[in-house]
């Protein structure tokens, strides 16, 4: 009688499972993979941020043969003695309460006019959105030229009015170059926020519209009862963004008036710059800087408040 006898499989034979990853694996390689974003955080935003906070308390300047050294709050007490921090602090305010109610309710004026889906919207969305990606130093220069004595603006409106009206030399009058750079400014960015808007509008339920339509409502009274309210979250994230964005003023004044005329649209971005590299003031300007962090956050909370969920 023949014996079988079992051989034994070769390690050829035996086929390797792989290996699964170790938790030690999956954190070395989720390190790897967020350490160009973190590096890139602390190099960009934390270190400039600690630095603005130590030199605000320091004599610090760019170009100095005397060396740095503490001296507490001096920085801090002449920036309250300053007449033009507190003259463009008003011009920061005043920019920014005229821009964010205007430009807010002419960004959904016009996302209300091409929420729809009707022939030729798209491409007012995109008319209306290319100032937006366009470069806001490009758009400063160019109104820039039109702001002149013999510019579109001034030919346009004495052609409008049949030359009764002859127009201003508007970035060199203390009385109309904020009022100008204010309307640029909403003519920019408008379409921006009529985008979010537009996202607002298309996340309320039809059904809710239909509804108010077995109601026998108007136009009026569905803004009122179904829009309004559907847009709770959207106006306040537009209304914080805005605001930031009209307290950081600076681009528009930079390229179209340097601050002037007599400092007329000066603001605290651009007097901390102007301080920190023209002047080479380094700690001076952190301590312009440290206080407009502090504005813009308290005035951040402040409408987080205000617009919270009170339900």
């Amino acid at each position: 009688m023949a014996i079988q006898t079992r051989s034994h499989p070769t390690a050829i034979e035996v086929s390797a499972k792989p290996e699964l990853p170790t938790k030690r694996d999956e954190a070395r390689n989720g390190a790897l993979m967020v350490s160009p974003a973190v590096v890139l955080l602390l190099v960009f935003f934390l270190v400039p941020v600690l630095l603005c906070f130590i030199l605000a308390f320091t004599n610090a300047r760019l170009v100095s043969p005397e060396p740095t050294h503490f001296i507490g709050l001096d920085n801090f007490s002449r920036l309250f003695q300053d007449p033009l921090f507190w003259k463009s602090l008003r011009n920061t305010f005043y920019f920014a309460i005229v821009v964010v109610p205007l430009q807010s309710a002419f960004a959904l004026v016009l996302a209300l006019l091409v929420n729809s889906q009707h022939k030729g919207t798209n491409i007012f969305r995109t008319l209306y959105f290319i100032p937006v990606v366009t470069s806001i130093v490009v758009v400063s220069i160019l109104w820039r030229f039109m702001y002149q004595p013999e510019g579109l603006v001034n030919q346009l409106l004495q052609t409008v009015s049949f030359n009764t009206i002859q127009g201003t030399d508007w970035l060199n009058n203390q009385s109309s170059a904020m009022p100008a750079i204010m309307f640029m400014s909403i003519w920019q960015a408008v379409g921006f926020h009529m985008v979010i808007w537009l996202s607002g509008l298309q996340t309320i339920p039809a059904e809710l519209y239909e509804a108010a339509d077995l109601d026998g409502t108007n136009r009026w009274e569905k803004f009122r009862y179904v829009t309004w309210p559907g847009l709770r979250a959207t106006r306040t994230f537009i209304l914080v963004t805005i605001t930031i964005a009209a307290l950081s003023l600076f681009a528009q004044i930079n390229v179209m008036t340097n601050g002037g005329p007599r400092d007329a649209t000066s603001t605290v971005v651009f007097q901390a710059v102007r301080v920190g590299y023209q002047q080479q003031a380094t700690a001076y300007a952190s301590a312009i800087s440290l206080a407009f962090f502090v504005l813009v956050l308290t005035v951040s909370l402040v409408q987080r408040y205000l617009t919270r969920d009170k339900d």
